[in-house]
């Protein structure tokens, strides 16, 4: 037996598809049962003429949709520019860097940026500056590194120690370095903040070399990716790129808007895992990141111990948030505060948003209900019960 299955597109983009099989003789050395050729998977029915008009019937209803979606997400169309998208693994996550209507060049040398940063950065790479400071030796950082550095100090300090960089060591005794985990105790974790001061260690930072005091260790997880993002955002700009969408393990960059004009859609995760998302952002030219406690946790003894740390009882941040999301145009600023905001809670994230300005928050609170700030208005939509903060609370 012979099939052919496909779409044939009676007109230009997206105007009407026709869906069509072609059934030819039946062979009898194909026995009915699943069979699989050249890696994809059949099944050969006793009447097969039966089931092709079964098949009909259902994938006229949703051939409109498929048509659509596999001839523009593939650049097929000849109604959008062409998409080029460059895939890697960096920052112990995947990412992709999409542009449209432009050279994948460009997608390449925006990864180039990405990963030469992961090489200096990453805590666990012995070639890493990071892990020479970490191991109390006398750590040089190139002119990136040194910035991206020196900004994360400034904005531990903005956010008043919400954010620091020198909580490693915790995040290492619960085991959140390693996948190891364990619960560790109360005067471990006492003595384990003592180190945890970021002050200090930007007094050890000249601009360039980064020298720790006696066991302190810095991880700049929680600023990385949004540096990483603004860099590269800034590479394809420089490549004339136009239209760009730079996924980040989670941590999203735009370039401009999408090729119609019009902005982007963003899905903002379900933490709980009911559906895969709970909102939807419209949005351009920004970021978009979020922190939550689903991301990285483990479950002892009907207890839930997430990533977040705070900082100031080496505890997992628990402040009634299941996860907060930032948008605003600097990577690393959206980074850090999706970390600090969940950490400070609502009540005092919204009074840091009112000082600070600069950006917008979306606040997903344990209940399921959700709060964003006024600048979000008319670029949200959600199912979930939701509110808004004003600046004039």
């Amino acid at each position: 037996m012979h099939i052919r299955i496909g779409f044939a597109y009676t007109s230009n983009c997206l105007k009407k598809p026709a869906f069509f099989i072609e059934l030819a003789h039946t062979s009898p050395l194909l026995e009915p049962g699943r069979f699989t050729f050249s890696g994809i998977d059949g099944i050969i029915y006793e009447n097969p003429q039966k089931e092709v008009n079964e098949v009909r019937k259902k994938a006229l209803k949703i051939t409109y949709f498929l048509a659509a979606l596999a001839l523009c997400v593939t650049g097929l169309c000849a109604c959008a520019p062409k998409s080029e998208t460059a895939s890697f693994f960096a920052m112990n996550t995947l990412m992709d860097i999409t542009v449209y209507g432009a050279d994948i060049q460009a997608a390449y040398d925006a990864q180039s940026i990405v990963n030469s940063l992961d090489r200096e950065l990453s805590a666990t790479s012995e070639s890493s500056a990071v892990y020479a400071a970490n191991t109390g030796e006398a750590a040089r950082f190139t002119e990136n590194g040194a910035e991206l550095l020196s900004r994360a100090f400034d904005l531990c300090k903005e956010t008043g120690g919400a954010l620091d960089i020198t909580v490693r060591p915790v995040m290492e005794a619960w085991g959140f370095t390693t996948d190891e985990y364990r619960v560790p105790g109360e005067s471990e974790l006492a003595e384990l903040v003592k180190k945890v001061d970021f002050s200090a260690a930007a007094e050890s930072f000249d601009g360039a070399l980064l020298t720790l005091p006696e066991g302190m260790k810095i991880d700049l997880g929680a600023v990385a990716k949004g540096y990483a993002a603004d860099r590269a955002v800034e590479s394809l700009r420089a490549a004339g790129v136009e239209h760009a969408v730079l996924n980040l393990g989670g941590n999203v960059a735009l370039v401009g808007a999408n090729t119609k004009g019009e902005p982007w859609k963003v899905g903002v995760k379900d933490p709980f895992g009911k559906s895969s998302y709970v909102a939807v952002l419209s949005v351009a030219d920004c970021n978009v990141v979020t922190s939550g406690g689903y991301e990285r946790y483990f479950e002892e003894n009907g207890m839930t111990y997430w990533h977040i740390i705070d900082p100031e009882t080496g505890m997992p941040a628990r402040t009634g948030l299941a996860a907060v999301t930032i948008v605003g145009e600097s990577g690393v600023e959206c980074d850090a505060f999706s970390t600090a905001l969940f950490v400070m809670g609502e009540e005092k994230g919204l009074e840091f948003w009112r000082q600070i300005g600069g950006f917008e928050a979306l606040f997903i609170r344990d209940d399921g209900t959700i709060v964003i700030t006024e600048g979000l208005q008319g670029s949200f939509e959600s199912s979930s019960d939701w509110e808004v903060a004003h600046r004039e609370g």
